[in-house]
């Protein structure tokens, strides 16, 4: 456990580079927009068994990404001191982490997603035991995933679909019956370049 930690650590000190849900899809970049701010929180929860990324599956009747995996994390609001700030309360309320449990390693390279977000995902370990409470109205289901699984760059897969119409192509990293792709696998396989 102690080397994930350090690969995290040592990877947060190399420069790298910012992605995009545009990398894979060029053709797709509107010429203007505008992005708002947002923050997730990349928690490994440093466990018995090994160090686990925390995911959350969101709820099925949100009008955004029903159903889909992601980071805990949302929107930075005027009250936010910053982006840490946002992903540790957001965090604290998806899924019940409270925010002296989380201690911040880093900023990873900003990923700008196809509705008009600019994320900054925030590395932070989790050493402790919490009780996880969803909050019903926008997650429902909270998992881990072994680190290694999504630090190796080998498990990532390119695939595709149509989305408005345009072939839209994406990365996934599967994982038991959990299939993790678009702007979550995006910054997950980013930070395994990161750390190879």
């Amino acid at each position: 456990m102690r080397d994930d930690i350090a690969r995290l650590t040592e990877a947060l000190a190399r420069p790298a580079g910012e992605s995009s849900d545009f990398d894979l899809n060029p053709v797709l970049l509107p010429d203007s927009r505008i992005l708002r701010p947002a923050a997730v929180l990349v928690a490994v929860w440093l466990r018995p068994e090994g160090a686990r990324l925390i995911l959350t599956k969101r709820a099925s009747h949100l009008k955004h990404h029903p159903g889909q995996i992601a980071f805990p994390g949302g929107k930075v609001d005027a009250e936010d001191p910053g982006p840490e700030a946002a992903a540790l309360r957001e965090a604290w309320e998806e899924i019940g982490l409270p925010p002296e449990k989380v201690q911040v390693l880093g900023r990873l390279p900003c990923h700008e997603t196809v509705t008009n977000y600019l994320i900054t995902p925030i590395l932070g370990l989790v050493r402790d035991d919490f009780t996880i409470r969803p909050e019903a109205g926008e997650v429902d289901e909270v998992f881990t995933v072994p680190l290694s699984h999504v630090l190796d760059c080998g498990r990532f897969v390119i695939e595709g679909r149509v989305w408005k119409g345009q072939p839209r192509r994406y990365f996934a990293v599967p994982y038991g019956p959990y299939y993790i792709w678009g702007a979550t696998a995006r910054i997950l396989r980013n930070l395994a370049e990161m750390t190879a």
